[in-house]
């Protein structure tokens, strides 16, 4: 190649080098400016970056009591999951299924967990979670269906099980906070805060029986909450959550728990004999205002047990004149321990205080003539 050739591809090769120099300093020269226009224009405009995080400070007083109370108790909380048995349509094989959930809490270290009766009940099996993980099966061990009660057990090892604190529901004031813990609409382990609404409500238990002495509060209590804690301010249990009032199913903020001091009587009888002895005066209550229907007052006797304190005190029954096939009216109770008689569920409410071998003094009318007798009350034991 000549010379001259060389000059020329020299040069050709000299103005490239400096139109590449010259597009790397345009390009850098505008992304300096657009950078420094884009930082003046956010700086400008205030668009958005991370804050600074402010300290918290302290606690509330009622925030560290409720925060305790969860800590403290939710190891006692368990996740009741109820099975049903289906059999399949062409095969024998049978299969258990979820049929519900719910709430109840470690009793003792035996292995014992309160619940509702309407929880357990018409299941084929249950199974318990605890708040470790572990899941258990369940024996059905008693149930009270009169007070909506039920004992189950599972043979988990004593060190895995955290007994509640139980407190007193006899000594409980309107406007006290309460706490309560459960499983609403499957969702373990969850705590809502309320008050004490009125103490002394009357609910309808599953077996058509009254509860007396229920509590009443306005701490959210859904499905799935039944059978789970009512605990106060020092975390002790006060009541068991068993019923909302609602017109749409959910809490609206009346809700009711057993008392707990009915419940400590109840559940040491199923532990130990799997029922209930219930204390009566030995007699068949006419439960269909027959007497009201007559014009009587109180609670009419249609029959009385044989050997019972009722037969023993000389209470007479109603009877059927065999020459006019009419009835022949026999002792109305119209007071039991000097409170009125209305009917069949006064008594009810009157005995549940009771034991079996006290003597209640029975108030009753025969042929228009008041008189009292002494009974002695006998117990029952509900199968």
């Amino acid at each position: 190649m000549n010379a001259k050739a060389l000059w020329a591809r020299a040069g050709c090769l000299s103005v490239y080098a400096l139109v590449l120099i010259l597009v790397a300093a345009g390009a850098a020269w505008f992304g300096a400016t657009w950078g420094a226009q884009k930082y003046d224009r956010i700086v400008q405009s205030g668009e958005p970056s991370p804050a600074p995080v402010a300290p918290r400070g302290d606690l509330s007083n009622f925030e560290r009591t409720t925060t305790k109370i969860f800590r403290e108790t939710s190891p006692s909380v368990v996740y009741i999951t109820t099975l049903a048995l289906r059999q399949g349509l062409f095969r024998r094989n049978v299969t258990a299924i979820p049929r519900g959930t719910g709430t109840g809490f470690v009793w003792d270290r035996r292995g014992h967990v309160v619940t509702n009766y309407h929880v357990v009940q018409e299941a084929n099996a249950a199974k318990v979670s605890l708040s470790d993980g572990s899941v258990w099966d369940a024996e059905l061990v008693g149930y009270y269906d009169d007070k909506d009660i039920a004992v189950l057990r599972i043979q988990a090892q004593p060190q895995v099980l955290k007994p509640v604190k139980l407190g007193t529901s006899g000594d409980l004031e309107v406007g006290q906070n309460v706490f309560a813990i459960g499983n609403p609409f499957g969702l373990d382990h969850t705590l809502s805060t309320g008050v004490v609404s009125a103490v002394g409500r009357e609910i309808r238990s599953i077996g058509g029986r009254p509860i007396q002495g229920a509590i009443q509060t306005d701490a959210a209590i859904n499905p799935g909450n039944s059978g789970g804690p009512l605990l106060d301010s020092a975390g002790r249990v006060i009541g068991v959550n068993t019923q909302i009032y609602s017109p749409s199913g959910a809490s609206v903020g009346v809700g009711f728990a057993v008392p707990i001091d009915t419940v400590n009587r109840v559940v040491p009888q199923l532990i130990q004999h799997g029922r209930v002895t219930r204390p009566v005066i030995g007699v068949e209550i006419d439960e269909g205002r027959l007497a009201a229907q007559i014009g009587l007052k109180g609670a009419m006797v249609l029959s009385v047990t044989p050997g019972s304190g009722a037969e023993k005190a000389g209470i007479r029954p109603a009877r059927i004149d065999r020459r006019t096939g009419g009835l022949v009216v026999g002792d109305v109770i119209v007071s039991v321990d000097r409170k009125p008689i209305g009917g069949a569920e006064d008594v009810y409410r009157v005995l549940d205080v009771r034991e079996a071998g006290e003597t209640v003094d029975v108030e009753v009318v025969r042929d228009g003539k008041s008189r009292v007798l002494k009974v002695v009350l006998t117990g029952v034991v509900d199968q």
